[in-house]
């Protein structure tokens, strides 16, 4: 099942995978990587809620920005290898 979805996300995965290999990785940046999709996922459903409260489209600007933040880094956290996970926080 994980193959499948790494096949589907790829062209993200991708873009993170290139380069060297870290040298200071650790597991909790993997883990902080997730809470931190987490925290966007609540924006995102705070923002959508405010946005229809308000009935304006200019609302959708945020929605769209926490829904793309949050569904990259799920994917990152989930699917990507240590060397994608090193490279969207920004270690050497």
């Amino acid at each position: 099942m994980r193959k499948f979805f790494t096949s589907i996300c790829w062209p993200i995965l991708a873009w993170f995978e290139r380069g060297e290999t870290p040298t200071g990785y650790r597991a909790s940046h993997r883990k902080i990587l997730l809470a931190v999709a987490f925290l966007f996922m609540v924006l995102l459903g705070v923002a959508s809620y405010f946005g229809l409260l308000a009935g304006s489209l200019g609302a959708l600007i945020p929605v769209v920005v926490f829904f793309g933040i949050s569904l990259v880094c799920t994917i990152v956290g989930l699917l990507g290898s240590d060397r994608a996970v090193a490279k969207i926080w920004g270690i050497k």
